[in-house]
């Protein structure tokens, strides 16, 4: 416990009170001996850059507890399951600078029950680099990221919809290998329906 608390900066006292706080998980127990290793020591070092940005301590505490029971990282990325996206790996701080004020437990919580981030030791796991550069993106244009993650939730909705049509589609015609080959073009049609979607509901403005 000396040694954490000296390679994190802070008091034997603080980090008594921080595992009371639940703020860090318990060490390892052999015996009477308690292990830290460097998990602890990222997670204290997350805590302190959080308070140094003006989070409370009862509001990291929630924070840790939404991240300690989040979704496992097999789980999120559907344990294999081919895919076009790419993850992206962040530490609890470097969520927190993408999104100023914005990453409450309760938005982590709705994203993590969206499927779009997932727990890996200390690290929070985002399922789509695109999905978070446009997430970050939004909330720097003012948009609350609640708001973000509720519009999120509809558009899954639709893209499943819009998923099921074109694999109904596809193996109707084919053997299901066509699938995964053919879903660029699926990607596409979407991408141009949207876009001219939007025309439309400019010119409604008009």
């Amino acid at each position: 416990m000396a040694e954490l608390a000296r390679l994190a900066g802070i008091t034997e006292r603080t980090l008594r009170f921080y595992r009371e706080r639940k703020l860090i998980p318990p060490p390892r127990r052999e015996g009477r001996i308690a292990w830290y290793d460097d998990h602890h020591l990222a997670r204290l070092r997350t805590i302190a850059a959080l308070l140094e940005r003006g989070h409370t301590l009862n509001g990291i505490a929630e924070l840790a507890e939404a991240f300690d029971h989040g979704r496992d990282v097999a789980d999120l990325l559907g344990m294999g399951a081919p895919t076009e996206e790419e993850p992206v790996r962040l530490t609890p701080e470097e969520l927190a600078a993408r999104f100023e004020g914005e990453a409450t437990p309760e938005n982590l919580a709705a994203a993590m029950d969206l499927g779009y981030v997932g727990a890996d030791g200390d690290e929070i796991v985002h399922i789509s680099s695109r999905l978070l550069d446009v997430t970050s993106a939004l909330v720097r244009e003012g948009i609350p990221l609640a708001d973000i993650l509720a519009a999120g939730r509809r558009v899954r909705e639709h893209a499943d919809a819009l998923a099921d049509l074109f694999a109904d589609l596809v193996l109707r015609h084919g053997p299901e290998e066509n699938l995964h080959r053919l879903r660029p073009l699926a990607r596409s049609v979407v991408e141009a329906e949207v876009s001219l979607a939007l025309d439309r509901r400019l010119r409604k403005r008009d």
